[in-house]
């Protein structure tokens, strides 16, 4: 495979989450000429020269007709994870999107994904998965990237703990391990599809700059970062399984309860299930088979966010 050029037209989806705003700022400092795809009555603050097109996700042929773009990339993703949120944006939008950039020529597309979906059994793994086969089987240069844990995902017991609240950990603290990536380093990995020979029709897990570590390893960070003496709570996994059955029972009769079943069973599942490269051989997550990229680390994360000097959102992934 030839070298790609160095500069591309770039249409960005999801460039106002916080994975989309670092991989623009990663685009930007490529020197990409970059068009977002916002929704209507988004109006974020863009960097010079970055253009905007406002439409809706469902209906994007519009962006096409002005434009002509080398690359689609993909920061788009359900806000929830339910499962008709997640069948609609993972893959409903993506499938609507795909088509429509196939019609009008575009050469390459970089999905962002998630590693979770090396072994689905939530809605929006299932919808992730589906997509991510649709693209591979479309024609254009594909790159899939599917990350492992993000620092945000990891960072909300801070408060709690800051305020002298004990450290939540599910079964021994033990259960899971992940190799953090931080915005900035994903962004930048991101990126790089666009022009790295490499990563050019693959599907690619990536870490931050390791090691792996377990939430009972991130607890004791937290801890040795504020000075205080470490303290625990610890959930057994038989508990969070109760909790399911009943809300599932509820749910039968309450659409709120539904949704609190769906909830809790991803968050079994990042309870149970490291985020870390699955070998299907030995039935075993496995650190070592885990790229790495970048040089943010988790501790820094979270000595920013004690020193006030940093910030986050979960949003409707809260579940602390």
């Amino acid at each position: 495979m030839t070298d790609q050029p160095t500069q591309k037209t770039v249409l960005l989806f999801g460039a106002t989450g916080t994975i989309g705003r670092a991989t623009l700022r990663a685009l930007v400092a490529a020197g990409h000429r970059v068009t977002c795809f916002l929704r209507h009555g988004t109006h974020p603050d863009l960097p010079p020269g970055v253009a905007a097109h406002h439409g809706y996700v469902a209906h994007p042929d519009a962006v096409f007709d002005t434009t002509r773009f080398d690359a689609v990339v993909s920061c788009m993703a359900s806000r929830t994870g339910m499962p008709r949120d997640a069948w609609a944006i993972d893959h409903d939008a993506h499938q609507t999107l795909l088509a429509a950039a196939k019609s009008a020529g575009v050469a390459q597309f970089v999905l962002l994904s998630a590693l979770c979906v090396q072994q689905p059994e939530l809605p929006f793994q299932h919808a992730k998965r589906a997509f991510e086969q649709t693209l591979m089987d479309s024609g254009l240069t594909y790159s899939i990237v599917r990350p492992t844990a993000f620092f945000k995902s990891l960072s909300g017991q801070v408060a709690r703990v800051r305020g002298g609240k004990p450290f939540l950990l599910f079964g021994d603290g033990q259960l899971t391990a992940c190799k953090p990536i931080s915005d900035r380093d994903l962004g930048h990995f991101i990126t790089g599809c666009l022009t790295d020979p490499a990563r050019a029709n693959q599907v690619l897990p990536i870490g931050g700059p390791g090691p792996a570590i377990t939430p009972l390893q991130q607890a004791k960070m937290l801890f040795d970062l504020l000075g205080q003496t470490p303290h625990h709570r610890r959930i057994p996994v038989a508990l969070m399984d109760g909790i399911i059955a009943g809300l599932s029972i509820a749910g039968r009769l309450s659409p709120r309860a539904r949704d609190k079943a769906d909830l809790a069973r991803i968050g079994r599942y990042y309870a149970t299930h490291s985020m870390l490269v699955w070998n299907d051989s030995t039935d075993t997550y496995e650190a070592d088979a885990t790229p790495e990229t970048g040089t943010d680390h988790l501790s820094d994360f979270y000595a920013a966010l004690i020193a006030d000097e940093a910030e986050f959102d979960l949003g409707d992934h809260a579940i602390f």
